[in-house]
């Protein structure tokens, strides 16, 4: 397959880029696992910034169709389903809808650095500071899930807001922004000594894991969230029509 594109085209660059690989991992021998040329040769043969290739490959990345490895390089996903969810809510307004009364047993908030996967989320330096939330909740029995979510600095949060209120509220009310989009992976996983300290479990116990990346209307990124929640108390439904 040829690799090229049209620089006096009316297209975006990252576009047209988006397009090509979504073409080219269909590919031998990409198809069948094999990795991406590098980035710094892939955007000298295309001409073009490895900014503007990484905007095509972050969204890729986000959709599950590549996989990243640092210091390795960037190959196609192994097939997965994606699901689309027509409805969702804040951790809050799902439990208040089902009559489900929790407590929250830790609750704490930190300014950190964004990392390698939640800077290239944010498109921010690794070395920015982003706000962590990290919240651990349950019922009377104890806790069942715990969640860690960032926010990009430009919502303009303090870290002194309420965050036992539904967060999505916060947001909205608080801050005028309204998240519009979610694209979530869900997987089972066993718990680390971590995990299985917070959640109140053996280590090496099912754990559902599932990565949120939550957006505005713009399509501009807002949050980045994992949840670890104890297998044996929630089951993850969704409904499809067709």
């Amino acid at each position: 397959m040829e690799l090229k594109i049209e620089h006096n085209s009316p297209v975006p660059l990252h576009a047209q880029v988006e397009k090509l690989l979504r073409e080219l991992i269909k590919q031998s021998p990409y198809r069948e696992g094999g990795f991406l040329p590098r980035e710094v040769e892939l955007a000298k043969e295309l001409g073009i910034s490895r900014n503007t290739l990484r905007q095509a490959t972050n969204k890729l990345e986000y959709e599950g169709l590549l996989v990243r490895k640092k210091g390795v390089g960037t190959k196609v996903a192994e097939q997965s389903v994606v699901t689309h969810l027509q409805q969702w809510q804040s951790f809050t307004q799902e439990m208040n809808e089902q009559g489900v009364k929790f407590k929250n047993y830790k609750l704490v908030t930190e300014w950190v650095e964004a990392g390698e996967k939640v800077g290239r989320f944010f498109d921010l330096p690794e070395d920015a500071l982003v706000l962590k939330v990290s919240r651990l909740r349950g019922d009377d029995e104890g806790p069942f899930v715990f969640f860690e979510s960032y926010f990009h600095p430009r919502i303009g949060l303090t870290g002194e807001e309420n965050f036992s209120r539904p967060l999505y509220d916060v947001l909205e009310q608080d801050y005028q922004v309204t998240p519009s989009l979610s694209k979530e992976k869900i997987k089972a996983r066993l718990a680390t000594s971590i995990t299985a300290g917070r959640l109140k479990i053996s280590q090496g116990e099912p754990v559902l894991v599932r990565e949120r990346f939550v957006y505005d209307a713009g399509e501009l990124p807002l949050e980045y969230n994992l949840g670890f929640y104890r297998a044996d108390k929630f089951t993850y439904t969704i409904d499809i029509k067709r």
